[in-house]
């Protein structure tokens, strides 16, 4: 080992670096004065070929930022809703951890997604409960031939995404994830996919925090970071600049269908490449003084916490103000021995109504809005530029697109909504909405983010009013 170059074995005391040391990183910098890429969030102003349209800001100049995190199988009704009033609610046992966040999130009870349910097409609900979560649309049932629909995710990420480096951010926390036909006959992207650019084209998420981080900021030590991610955004360029000389060649002496298979692969590439200028206008790139999260942890908490760290990061750094995260796609059969519960959580899901299998549901329900707790905690604990945290100038969609897991319904969603939105929110409630689809609630979203003319989405009837 003493044989090494010396290069060589300080890159492999960096990544042996462990989690915990990341986090004390994290902390160190949780505890900085605002970011200057945060300054008056007005990125765009001074950016050369900035496309014009919403900026995604409050009153007060900050950035505004949105979220969507999805959690599997559904949840325990009867332990799920709080009891009470719209202010003097009492939360249940399994959002009980929220309860130092109350005056930060709104619980919205009342809210659909009708395509979610069985049609002419029959089984499959875990597949369309992930699908339709964020797009509001029926999806195809094939296993080769996907089609869905945008997601609102995508759709803000188009209006708002020219003000920061990345236009979205797409995180899981499924380490492997499956191909060709999934649930009852759907393709998997259905499944391991809750973001979509288009109807056949899903936003693969990045389940390694490790990756994030370098596509964030760049690899290497800190310090070194900055200049890794120009040399690695020259090499994309460089090979970008290849592929499209010689497809300019090709072009010449392909028929009619190649030249139209051609043309849709250089759309992407021409994207690729967009997306690498818009980096580039933005300059010098805000580098956290951590290390390098040293990949995916083994212990399933700690990997959500990671990623959640992940999501705070590009926020704090402005580095994207649209973002999702998939805990576990539907139909999960994860155990949670960390809890005593070793069965299959999509097992248990199916409860027949049996008692003490409800309560090991309703644990892991209770355990996965721990993990969101913590998330909301120190969202709470960075100022933003104007003063605020970061939680009060977000949006934060928690829910999943199955209601009872047991029955496999798709009405009154459990679906909670965190941030103040920058004060265009108002948080601190419980309120039943009776009924209307979850793509209302959306296009409320959109409204805040500065999104103007969007007067549907998937199958929405109208704004959710009252939020």
């Amino acid at each position: 080992m003493n044989s090494l170059p010396p290069a060589t074995r300080a890159a492999q005391r960096h990544l042996s670096l462990s989690r915990r040391h990341f986090l004390r990183g994290l902390g160190a910098c949780v505890a900085l004065p605002t970011l200057a890429s945060l300054n008056s969030g007005s990125a765009s102003a001074a950016l050369p070929g900035a496309t014009t349209g919403a900026t995604a800001t409050t009153a007060s100049g900050a950035p505004l930022r949105t979220a969507f995190v999805y959690f599997p199988n559904g949840a325990i009704p009867s332990a799920w809703w709080p009891t009470g009033g719209t202010t003097d609610f009492v939360l249940s046992r399994t959002l009980a951890p929220l309860e130092p966040h109350r005056k930060d999130i709104q619980i919205l009870a009342g809210l659909d997604h009708k395509n979610a349910y069985p049609g002419p097409d029959g089984g499959g609900d875990h597949a369309r409960a992930n699908g339709t979560f964020l797009t509001g649309v029926r999806m195809k049932k094939s296993a080769t031939e996907i089609r869905a629909g945008i997601s609102i995710d995508q759709v803000l990420a188009r209006e708002v995404g020219h003000v920061t480096r990345y236009p979205s951010l797409e995180l899981t926390c499924d380490a492997s994830r499956k191909t060709g036909g999934c649930d009852s006959g759907y393709s998997c992207a259905y499944q391991y996919n809750i973001s979509w650019s288009g109807p056949t084209s899903p936003m693969t998420p990045e389940g390694n925090p490790r990756q994030v981080f370098e596509r964030l900021f760049g690899t290497g030590s800190p310090g070194e970071r900055a200049a890794s991610l120009a040399r690695r955004q020259q090499e994309q360029r460089s090979v970008l600049d290849f592929v499209l000389d010689d497809a300019r060649r090709m072009q010449r002496r392909l028929g009619r269908d190649d030249h139209d298979k051609l043309e849709q692969y250089l759309t992407g590439v021409r994207e690729l490449e967009q997306r690498i200028e818009r980096a580039e206008r933005f300059g010098t790139v805000q580098d956290p003084a951590m290390p390098t999260p040293p990949g995916i942890p083994a212990e399933y908490a700690e990997y959500i916490q990671v990623m959640f760290d992940m999501m705070l990061l590009a926020f704090q750094t402005d580095s994207t103000r649209v973002a999702s995260l998939l805990l576990a796609h539907d139909g999960s059969n994860r155990s949670f021995g960390e809890i005593g519960v070793y069965e299959g959580h999509h097992d248990l899901s199916h409860h027949q109504n049996k008692a003490d299998v409800i309560q090991k549901v309703s644990e892991i329900d209770r355990w996965y809005v721990q993990q969101f707790a913590r998330f909301l905690e120190r969202m709470g604990q960075v100022k933003d530029s104007d003063g605020q945290s970061l939680l009060h100038n977000s949006m934060i969609v928690y829910g999943g697109g199955n209601a009872d897991g047991n029955r496999h319904t798709h009405s009154n969603l459990p679906i909670l909504l965190a941030g103040s939105g920058g004060g265009t929110l108002t948080p601190g409630r419980f309120v039943d909405h009776k009924s209307q689809p979850t793509t209302n609630l959306f296009l409320s979203l959109t409204d805040r983010m500065g999104v103007q003319g969007l007067t549907r989405f998937g199958d929405s009837s109208g704004r959710l009013v009252g939020v």
